[in-house]
């Protein structure tokens, strides 16, 4: 009996769309749409009468810039990847040849073309956030390499830069107040802990390809408690500041959001591998509802500054 003849799947000339959905990874378009939005309540502008000018803003942010730096990211992680998460788009094939290369570069070119609709703000932050994204993941830079500089940069764009875009093109290219520009900067420093947070799911391939997360630097137990001091202490400050600003509701209201944070953080610095997911999960949306509380504060001081 002749056997069936043998049948060759041809190889993949181009990405399913559903996989270049995947290397676009929407799931992180969030953070930096949700501080784009805390600096546009921030500055104390209409809302309604900028509708247009917040739509261009949030499709900036998140589908265009974020998702830029995700394809950047894969395609220069794709060796640590098939280590870590080989089911991931470029390492498994569904991404073949240089296709993630040339979607990065595409996407790129894609952002600074569509931030020319914001203003010379709007095109300069953007900019700015693409230099970080290239710098984090590209050699010879590649960020990324060390934890502090990698998380800074990440953090910088996605939370700091973002809001201060954000209340920038609302004021129409003026420079945001103190407050602003203060909050923008604690938000930032308390990010760079939840990208550590990242870290821990990728020990392994980055101790095995020479990436120094802090978790590889600092061991897991160590850099989990950096990550929860990165993230608690500037919540504190930025209670104190509304304090400070004659804003105790929202003072309080910062305050307790972080102390909720506390149990899920006692049970990552015990098992930190373990534990990282469940405070990305649940921990991180209590600490973005407090940069959303505050962006309302300073709202309210633009307010009673005009009256």
């Amino acid at each position: 009996m002749s056997s069936p003849p043998l049948i060759l799947t041809p190889p993949l000339q181009r990405p399913a769309l559903r996989t270049v959905a995947e290397l676009l990874k929407p799931i992180t378009w969030f953070p930096p749409m949700w501080a784009f939005a805390c600096g546009v309540v921030a500055s104390g502008q209409s809302l309604s009468a900028h509708w247009g000018l917040i739509l261009l803003g949030l499709v900036l942010t998140g589908p265009l810039v974020c998702a830029s730096s995700q394809a950047v990211n894969d395609w220069f992680d794709r060796h640590v990847d098939a280590i870590n998460e080989p089911q991931r788009p470029i390492p498994s094939g569904r991404m073949p040849g240089r296709w993630g290369l040339g979607i990065a570069i595409a996407w790129t070119l894609l952002s600074l073309l569509w931030a020319t609709l914001m203003g010379p703000w709007g095109f300069a932050a953007c900019a700015l956030a693409i230099v970080l994204s290239w710098a984090y993941s590209a050699p010879p830079v590649r960020l990324k390499a060390n934890g502090w500089w990698g998380n800074a940069a990440c953090a910088l764009s996605y939370e700091g830069l973002a809001w201060i875009t954000g209340t920038a093109v609302m004021l129409g290219g003026a420079w945001p107040g103190q407050p602003s520009l203060l909050l923008a900067l604690l938000y930032s420093v308390g990010a760079h802990g939840i990208m550590t947070l990242n870290d821990f799911k990728a020990i392994e391939g980055d101790q095995r390809m020479g990436v120094a997360s802090l978790p590889v630097q600092l061991g897991a137990k160590n850099a989990a408690l950096v990550a929860c001091l990165f993230m608690w202490l500037p919540q504190l400050a930025v209670s104190a500041l509304l304090l400070a600003w004659q804003l105790p509701w929202h003072a309080t209201a910062v305050l307790a959001l972080s102390l909720l944070q506390w149990p899920l953080m006692f049970r990552f610095l015990q098992q930190p591998v373990e534990r990282a997911l469940s405070v990305s999960a649940f921990g991180v949306p209590l600490f973005v509802s407090g940069m959303m509380v505050s962006a309302w504060g300073l709202r309210q001081l633009q307010t009673l500054g005009a009256a």
